[in-house]
């Protein structure tokens, strides 16, 4: 694979649209291979997921953020936890389907565990009611993680504690039908007194659009090659 220091955006495109293309065993042996690269593409696609979950979190967490536990979820190689670190966060458990992108997280020093699953083919390794915090970024997606990872997310909270979830609008009727059934069962658990909705944040440039081929990128106005996104935040009910 091409060395981080001779990428471009082509690139770091080719493989964001080549992660959503294959089934669950051959998508962990190619988040494997694209471990090493991973951030310099994100940061080439302007993917600034991590940054809207983060920020929002920030804003309505009330507690000591140096003693709170963290457990991140789809941690992929730290971007999430590098930027809760620079806000005074200190205990962070990483949990991730790929080994590859957890050599890297290992490689921040941050994490004090990091926990190999693939998120709805396995229970999510983390105790139930353990965590200040729960944050997953990016992997609500179709072929990703299934809608039913959310409750495992409550779960693994404490109670009082803050849940947050950030997902871009990926075109095409698959993206619409998740993001559907996604807030579908949001409702639900907060139907069933599981939860209460802390707020809500979207934003017109959650990454460039990694499916847009470059005559179409031509034709376009700048806001239109970006995707939109949505942050979600819960707050775990007492009981």
């Amino acid at each position: 694979m091409m060395s981080v220091s001779c990428r471009n955006e082509d690139n770091a495109r080719a493989e964001f649209q080549s992660c959503k293309s294959t089934d669950a065993k051959h998508r962990v042996q190619f988040y494997d291979s694209w471990a090493e690269n991973y951030e310099k593409d994100a940061s080439l696609m302007c993917y600034r997921a991590p940054h809207l979950a983060v920020d929002f979190l920030s804003s309505s967490f009330s507690g000591s953020r140096g003693a709170a536990r963290v457990l991140d979820v789809a941690c992929g190689s730290g971007l999430v936890a590098k930027l809760m670190l620079e806000l005074g966060f200190k205990h962070f458990v990483g949990v991730d389907g790929s080994q590859g992108m957890l050599d890297q997280a290992a490689k921040t020093g941050i994490y004090e565990e990091l926990r190999l699953a693939l998120l709805g083919a396995e229970p999510l390794p983390a105790k139930i009611g353990a965590f200040d915090v729960v944050i997953m970024v990016g992997a609500l997606d179709p072929g990703f993680a299934p809608v039913s990872v959310v409750r495992e997310l409550c779960q693994a909270a404490k109670p009082g504690g803050l849940i947050c979830m950030s997902r871009g609008d990926h075109r095409g009727p698959a993206g619409r039908e998740y993001k559907k059934d996604l807030e579908a069962e949001l409702q639900l658990m907060e139907e069933e007194d599981l939860w209460s909705p802390v707020g809500l944040k979207r934003t017109n440039r959650y990454m460039k659009d990694p499916h847009l081929k470059p005559e179409e990128i031509q034709q376009l106005q700048l806001e239109e090659c970006y995707l939109s996104g949505t942050a979600y935040l819960y707050k775990k009910h007492s009981r």
